[in-house]
């Protein structure tokens, strides 16, 4: 089950573009041989349509856009998620595989160590939840925070910008155009961003500060229709972080 409506999602594609972005995904494993001028002929159109809608999608062309592809396809069809122990096993060690320490002990200094300003989440659909247990998660620690999800109104972030000194953002896909257009207004501001996206290539994890990754199980599958273990790694990647973050805390209070 194959999902590209965040893949696709404000980049003004025409229905032929759709179509080819489909059959793309669909014959990943023969497309390349193929090369443009065969993807054209199949579709029925011009190599020329194929190369502008790859630098639609912000490729520098076919290339470019098989390679980053072919990824999530091939991530998406591999996971087998029929073996229950392995899909609810998560440990400390699934942190580290895309993540490092140094990013951990990153985002305690620069966010959970922060004194007068704001810390700020935005997400929206499933991702609104994984970001509300975060919030009240902060909010119980003592830090200043602030939410808003899709459904809030733009002011709610635009006139807390001059108090914001963190802004997060949770999203599975890291192409919800709502989370860039913020992310953008908050680098151009000097604002810290973090996000907390899928561990393959994204435009939030590229435009963020600091980035954590998450094994997104079913890449290609945006309504969240399937068994994923993304959110509740998310969840007790947070957990960790805050572990973290208290153990440096406790071990300050030892040495006085």
């Amino acid at each position: 089950m194959k999902d590209i409506s965040k893949l696709i999602q404000g980049k003004k594609l025409s229905e032929l573009d759709v179509k080819i972005v489909h059959y793309i995904i669909e014959n990943i494993d023969d497309v390349l041989e193929k090369g443009v001028r065969g993807v054209a002929k199949d579709n029925y159109t011009s190599p020329s349509t194929v190369i502008r809608l790859s630098k639609k999608l912000g490729y520098t062309g076919f290339i470019d856009l098989y390679y980053q592809l072919l990824p999530m396809v091939k991530k998406t069809e591999g996971l087998q998620l029929d073996n229950d122990d392995a899909f609810l096993s998560i440990s400390q060690q699934d942190f580290f595989k895309e993540n490092r320490k140094e990013d951990i002990d990153q985002f305690v200094q620069q966010v959970l160590h922060l004194k007068q300003e704001y810390i700020f989440i935005y997400a929206t659909g499933f991702s609104a939840i994984a970001a509300e247990y975060l919030y009240k998660k902060l909010l119980v620690l003592g830090k200043k925070t602030v939410i808003a999800t899709g459904t809030d109104s733009i002011g709610v972030f635009e006139n807390n910008l001059e108090d914001i000194g963190a802004f997060i953002v949770i999203s599975k896909s890291g192409e919800t155009q709502q989370v860039i257009d913020k992310l953008l207004v908050a680098k151009d501001q000097g604002i810290f961003t973090i996000t907390f996206t899928k561990e393959t290539a994204n435009r939030a994890a590229e435009l963020s500060d600091l980035n954590f990754k998450i094994t997104d199980n079913y890449k290609l599958d945006d309504r969240n229709m399937l068994p994923n273990s993304f959110f509740p790694r998310l969840l007790m990647l947070v957990e960790f972080i805050f572990k973290t973050y208290l153990d440096g805390l406790q071990k300050k209070i030892a040495n006085k």
